[in-house]
């Protein structure tokens, strides 16, 4: 397997734009890979929660997870955040059936001043991590069947 990224399939874009930009480390060190915003732009209001849908994709190795931070300069500068601080984006979510992968900064705006983002900003950084499992390692067998939440326990 490889670690990669690629845009979604066609049926599973949020975005309805000619060119999506890949992920890219900016500088030679750098550590995350820069997303970009895919769209024409968006708004977020003081206090608002925003998904930010980037109709990319990731394909890692099983024992590796993309953790996904919000660019410092955003939440210095402009007051936003990631929601749940640290996006965490499994192995197992690439290709599921429900998104097909398609990775989603969730914002939220903390400042009081409306934010504005531009076509091809960057939004956030992605870095590939490997993980280590307990020796007593008791996981369920399941293969994951959805996207976003789909491994919390169903009713």
């Amino acid at each position: 397997m490889s670690r990669k990224f690629e845009v979604v399939s066609k049926q599973y874009i949020k975005n309805n734009f000619s060119e999506h930009l890949l992920p890219q480390r900016m500088t030679k060190n750098s550590a995350g890979y820069d997303f970009f915003i895919n769209n024409s732009g968006v708004t977020i209001f003081p206090g608002a929660t925003i998904n930010i849908w980037t109709d990319i994709k990731a394909q890692m190795e099983d024992d590796e997870v993309l953790l996904l931070f919000i660019r410092s300069s955003l939440a210095n500068k402009k007051g936003l955040r990631l929601k749940n601080a640290v996006g965490i984006i499994d192995a197992d979510y690439y290709s599921n059936n429900e998104n097909d992968g398609n990775i989603c900064f969730c914002v939220t705006n903390d400042s009081q001043s409306i934010v504005e983002l531009k076509m091809y900003d960057r939004i956030g950084q992605g870095i590939f991590v490997k993980y280590l499992k307990t020796d007593d390692n008791d996981y369920p067998h399941q293969e994951r069947d959805g996207g976003i939440g789909s491994t919390e326990n169903k009713e």
